[in-house]
């Protein structure tokens, strides 16, 4: 069931096309990565789902219930420029922010001192923000955007300026957010971070959503039938298999071992490619070759340049 539905929303700034007839659905529970390049869209539609500008046409829907005055309260927001007030106390700001999404006091106090302890942020609650270092105002930020628990969290590049340690922990917090209900949408430019955690993804270019899926179905639809092979016998062989139907992407040879990617084209299967050339060489082993999301997102670009704009 989708908790988050996008409904063709298209978003216009003074004759520059933001989003165009944009759709998704984010279901509940869901880790959802929001890409693109810069200037692609992204930044709009979260814009428009936390209500600070709203869109020329298209709706939004949050639990079956299009966005209202009180659907803030049902949200977390992470933008990538954070701002804190730096003469405050920590735990003052904390405490204020909490209540403006409606937490009563007692509660936000008991919550906030929960999430301090387990951020290792408790020393610094009667401190000035500006004491704080870069990664733990990170973390103070962090917390207030969860604190409330919201049933949707919207993080934009949450692991900026974190060293390893710090990413991995807020990694794992968000995580068991996502365990216990919370559905996420989480924007980057950090790509293993996404294989780490996203369940799907949406690819915004040029204000429109270029791909969507589970990453195991994009994973799956970028490999395109490459293999990789290592074997022992003569290149030969290979070159002439190619004319059953295969393109050799690459090879190389270290010692009596050669290894080459090759992509299989037309009505070639493993099997027949296989048939070709097993009687010729002696296989040490074959695998899928496996895009990581990295190589998908610039191969998705750049196929949208070559043909996307013009269909």
């Amino acid at each position: 069931m989708s908790f988050l539905v996008v409904n063709n929303v298209t978003k216009n700034y003074d004759g520059h096309v933001a989003l165009k007839d944009v759709s998704l659905e984010v279901p509940r529970k869901c880790i959802y990565g929001l890409l693109g390049p810069n200037g692609a869209g992204k930044t709009s539609l979260i814009r428009i789902i936390n209500q600070i500008t709203g869109p020329d046409e298209g709706e939004v829907l949050l639990g079956r219930k299009k966005l209202s005055e009180s659907s803030s309260q049902q949200i977390g927001y992470l933008p990538e420029e954070r701002g804190l007030y730096k003469k405050m106390k920590v735990g003052e700001q904390a405490l204020y922010l909490a209540m403006l999404k409606g937490m009563d006091k007692h509660e936000a106090i008991v919550e906030l001192r929960k999430w301090f302890k387990k951020l290792d942020l408790m020393q610094w609650w009667d401190k000035k923000v500006e004491d704080l270092s870069k990664g733990m105002a990170q973390k103070l930020q962090f917390i207030i955007t969860v604190v409330h628990k919201p049933k949707l969290l919207i993080l934009d590049e949450p692991f900026s300026g974190f060293d390893p340690i710090n990413t991995k922990l807020i990694k794992e917090e968000i995580l068991k957010l996502s365990n216990k209900g919370t559905t996420v949408i989480f924007s980057t430019h950090n790509m293993e971070s996404v294989e780490e955690i996203c369940d799907r993804i949406a690819l915004i270019n040029k204000s429109q959503v270029i791909l969507e899926g589970t990453v195991e179905e994009i994973k799956r639809k970028f490999s395109g039938d490459k293999i990789r092979m290592q074997f022992k016998g003569n290149m030969i062989t290979i070159t002439n298999a190619m004319w059953t139907g295969c393109e050799l992407l690459s090879q190389s040879q270290e010692k009596d071992i050669i290894t080459v990617e090759l992509r299989l084209v037309g009505n070639t299967t493993r099997k027949t490619f296989l048939d070709a050339v097993m009687p010729h060489i002696e296989l040490i082993s074959l695998n899928d070759v496996v895009p990581s999301m990295n190589d998908i997102f610039i191969d998705a670009v750049n196929q949208y340049k070559e043909g996307g704009e013009n269909e």
